[in-house]
């Protein structure tokens, strides 16, 4: 307690961390009411819903080789608070697409605004990096992990409400709303140049395609050389999947198998339960991260997570799958933690833009190959119980594979003296 207090004594950081939350919840609660608005109207179209999924982590891989090298390069605060805004624009012209009801130019601006998001983490992360001392990295990221569990606490459920009571275009104004208000959360940080700039002065043109070019393949370059990194990189395509699949399974088993006949009053007490559960779990993940070695915690979440979601697929109440549901949520924040933290501890502070934007493009890699596989074979092919199999089983051979490798990489970072674990 006495770490967090003294974060949230900082003030750029106190106003980076309510950025960060208005910030997703200004991509969640629209989203969430689009999601269910096209449930409702292409009721016997449920690829529909899977492709908003996928209009939001397909633009990652068509910008990722620019994400880390603007986040290295320009202003750190700019690219973050000049994201926002534009993704408040976009969101209006989201609003457009549903009153005109044209539904392909809906997913274009999804498209679109999915691809600017993709800016803000790299640059917003760094930003937390060079605010920060080491010491307060893992804290940093189990109240980053508190965000995300508000936001999916509140979020989806005023999300669905909105939706009720004023239509998809009441949630869409909210999201509006919300990067607005982060956009000037981020531009009121007094933060230095070398915080906001590391790397020297650069505008966007003196990013010439050389350039750029070259700083993408020294990031590559960077992370092949640590093992260790390399490693826990390579495993957050597994987190792609996880994220993809319980994008739409959860909406997809309520709706076809548990619930019916009041899915949506269903998904409302689940999104409040796994968010509750998440929100505790970051409390219980930010305590064992200082009593725990992190690839302990780690391979210990990935296969409690990968064991609930597979047993969530066989249960045949809502109440037992909620159960399931709690201990996902309770693991979740202790991978993000572990794996988070870990990587904040051992990359260079002027290679972290470029790292972060190695990552982003793999998880929605395989998030997006995960809802391309789900839009294609389900429900003609596969059984929706089929999804929670491919998911947890996928969680449970990477905790394998992280028993086998991340001891021998961890034991040689430390022999080139890296401060890992």
């Amino acid at each position: 307690m006495k770490k967090i207090r003294s974060l949230f004594q900082n003030r750029n950081y106190l106003r980076l961390f309510l950025a960060s939350f208005t910030s997703q919840m200004g991509g969640t609660i629209g989203l969430t009411a689009l999601m269910f608005y096209l449930l409702d109207r292409f009721s016997q179209q449920p690829a529909y819903a899977t492709i908003t999924e996928l209009m939001l982590s397909m633009p990652t891989l068509m910008v990722f080789f620019l994400v880390g090298v603007f986040a290295d390069r320009l202003d750190r605060q700019k690219i973050a608070q000049n994201c926002d805004w534009i993704c408040a624009v976009l969101s209006i012209l989201l609003l457009l697409s549903l009153f005109i009801n044209l539904i392909p130019l809906t997913f274009i601006v999804l498209f679109l605004r999915s691809a600017v998001k993709s800016f803000f983490t790299p640059a917003q992360s760094a930003l937390v990096q060079g605010i920060l001392t080491k010491e307060y990295y893992t804290t940093a990221v189990g109240l980053n992990q508190l965000v995300a569990s508000l936001f999916m606490l509140f979020g989806s459920g005023i999300g669905i409400f909105t939706y009720w009571a004023i239509g998809v275009e009441g949630a869409i104004l909210v999201d509006a709303a919300s990067f607005i208000i982060s956009g000037l959360l981020i531009k009121s940080c007094k933060m230095s140049e070398k915080i906001r700039m590391p790397n020297g002065k650069h505008t966007i043109k003196d990013l010439k395609f050389t350039i750029v070019w070259k700083d993408f393949k020294v990031g590559l370059s960077y992370i092949l050389k640590h093992s260790l990194l390399l490693t826990l990189i390579s495993g957050f395509a597994v987190f792609g999947i996880l994220n993809g699949g319980l994008s739409v399974m959860q909406i997809f088993i309520l709706k076809y198998k548990l619930a019916p006949g009041n899915y949506e009053e269903i998904s409302i007490i689940l999104g409040i339960v796994f968010g509750l559960g998440v929100l505790f779990g970051s409390m219980v993940a930010s305590i064992l991260s200082q009593k725990l070695m992190l690839h302990h915690l780690l391979i210990l979440a990935m296969f409690i997570s990968g064991g609930a979601t597979i047993v969530g697929s066989l249960v045949n109440t809502v109440w037992l799958y909620m159960v399931c549901s709690i201990v996902i949520a309770l693991s979740l924040p202790m991978i993000n933690v572990a794996i988070g933290g870990w990587i904040q501890k051992i990359v260079d502070p002027k290679m972290m833009g470029r790292v972060q934007g190695w990552i982003n493009p793999l998880m929605m890699l395989s998030q997006s190959l995960t809802l391309l596989f789900i839009a294609g074979f389900y429900p003609g092919i596969f059984a929706v119980e089929t999804l929670f199999w491919f998911v947890g089983g996928s969680l449970i051979f990477v905790g394998v594979f992280y028993i086998l490798v991340l001891p021998r990489f961890i034991e040689l970072e430390k022999n080139e003296g890296i401060m890992v674990d």
